[in-house]
């Protein structure tokens, strides 16, 4: 190789890749912040034990409210009403992950190869 040449792909047309790939990145950047802050206003609701408990969370994954139903609170019972409350939490929280991952997901999905790294 001659002295002060660069190998090919090292120079010339390389830099022209490298700033669009991180026109890219910046870009990705800008939409997941969006993307996450509009999962916060977006919610998922979940329903247990035919309506006597329901559970509302946002797409980042916060539990924004819990519903008791009169008819689920016997105090005899304390373990029934417990379950319905878990697996309602459960299901809401499972329900704004998949949320949040379609919303990513579609953003990450921008860069090919390199979107599972996001």
């Amino acid at each position: 190789m001659a002295k002060g040449r660069m190998p090919m792909g090292m120079g010339g047309m390389g830099g022209g890749n490298m700033q669009n790939l991180m026109k890219q990145a910046q870009k990705m950047q800008a939409d997941m912040l969006k993307a996450q802050e509009d999962l916060k206003t977006k919610t998922v609701e979940a329903t247990v034990g035919g309506g006597a408990v329901t559970v509302v969370a946002t797409g980042a994954k916060t539990i924004q409210e819990i519903r008791i139903s009169k008819d689920a609170v016997d105090p005899e019972d304390v373990e029934t009403l417990q379950d319905m409350l878990l697996a309602a939490v459960n299901e809401a929280l499972r329900m704004a992950g998949d949320l949040s991952e379609n919303a990513m997901g579609g953003i990450a999905g921008g860069l090919g190869g390199l979107g599972g790294l996001f």
